[in-house]
């Protein structure tokens, strides 16, 4: 008994000793690529919404070109934490030795989209077979999406380099390929005007759902020094993405951030993005993204069990048999 009430109160004091840290706000300095991205608009949204402020937390929002130099502001420490990134970017930066440190997932699965004009004849990815079909560029996550569709439908296309997305749309106006790549958000409103139409979804296949395209990288001294205030930022960033989905004010506040029509970000989020993509909890289909990373050359070598352990730290949530001793704790003391 006197062994249960010693391990009582030893966590009632790491609880309060984490309250008392949480009063003073701690400044997290955030590094993503492009605002308003819906995958990785956790961030600004929970943000705006006092989400971040109710852990204590304010966050400083750096908004950068490529995943890359979000890794690097990560590894030199110039950003404490970086959402949105690469999971093979951030296995090959480990790889090479930066000292980042996988802590969550921003997204699983992937953001790309096909798509033709309203006045195209192809209504189905079968009906792309013979036709020409756009990537954004040699090694990009589009060119083998596009590969992968192609084999589980024993299609034969003519793969087509065409660039970032607006490059894209312009090549499909001008009928220099008959079917346009996107990545989200780019082309909704287009979508929801009816005037194109998606024929295929990266995520239509299995083996691309279900792994973990993004990730929440740190630095390995900041998780070090940090790790109680970095715990408490996953716990925000979990309250927004379920703030996300239930609360229809977000789509307003969203659709200002993307200059979007209020209804084109709700398709947005419900065709494209179910609220599993986004659970920041779990990594899944790291072997087959180590296997990919090592054909696609992003890595010499697979990663050991070691490496993996090492790169992978997530902060989850506390287990539910400690949520329960703290809960009967904290009634117990209210009662007295």
């Amino acid at each position: 008994m006197k062994k249960i009430v010693r391990f009582l109160a030893v966590s009632l004091a790491a609880a309060i000793a984490l309250s008392a840290k949480a009063s003073a706000e701690d400044v997290l300095k955030v590094a993503g690529v492009h605002r308003g991205v819906w995958e990785s608009a956790a961030t600004e949204l929970g943000q705006q919404a006092g989400i971040f402020k109710k852990y204590g937390i304010v966050l400083d929002l750096i908004h950068l070109d490529e995943v890359k130099e979000i890794i690097q502001s990560v590894a030199s420490a110039k950003a404490d934490i970086g959402v949105g990134v690469g999971t093979m970017s951030a296995i090959q930066a480990y790889a090479y030795g930066a000292p980042i440190r996988i802590i969550g997932a921003s997204m699983a699965g992937s953001v790309n989209y096909w798509y033709v004009l309203k006045s195209s004849p192809v209504r189905s990815i079968k009906d792309i077979d013979g036709k020409t079909i756009a990537y954004e560029r040699n090694g990009s996550s589009s060119q083998y999406d596009a590969l992968d569709l192609m084999r589980k439908y024993d299609i034969k296309a003519k793969l087509i380099l065409t660039g970032r997305p607006e490059a894209t749309f312009a090549s499909v106006n001008a009928g220099i390929v008959d079917v346009g790549w996107g990545a989200l958000p780019f082309g909704v409103d287009k979508i929801e005007q009816g005037d194109i139409r998606v024929v295929a979804r990266a995520n239509d296949l299995p083996e691309i759902r279900n792994k973990t395209f993004g990730v929440i990288i740190t630095n390995t001294d900041t998780l070090r020094k940090r790790r109680d205030v970095l715990v408490r930022f996953l716990q925000a960033y979990r309250e927004t993405i379920d703030w996300m989905y239930s609360d229809p004010a977000v789509l307003e506040r969203f659709s200002k951030i993307v200059d979007l029509p209020e209804g084109a970000a709700r398709k947005l989020r419900d065709e494209f993005f179910p609220k599993e993509m986004l659970v920041p909890d779990k990594i899944v289909g790291m072997r087959n993204i180590i296997s990919d990373a090592v054909v696609l050359d992003y890595i010499r070598k697979r990663l050991s069990r070691r490496q993996i352990a090492e790169l992978v730290q997530l902060l989850t949530p506390q287990s539910a048999d400690q949520r329960s001793i703290f809960r009967r704790l904290r009634d117990r003391l209210g009662r007295q």
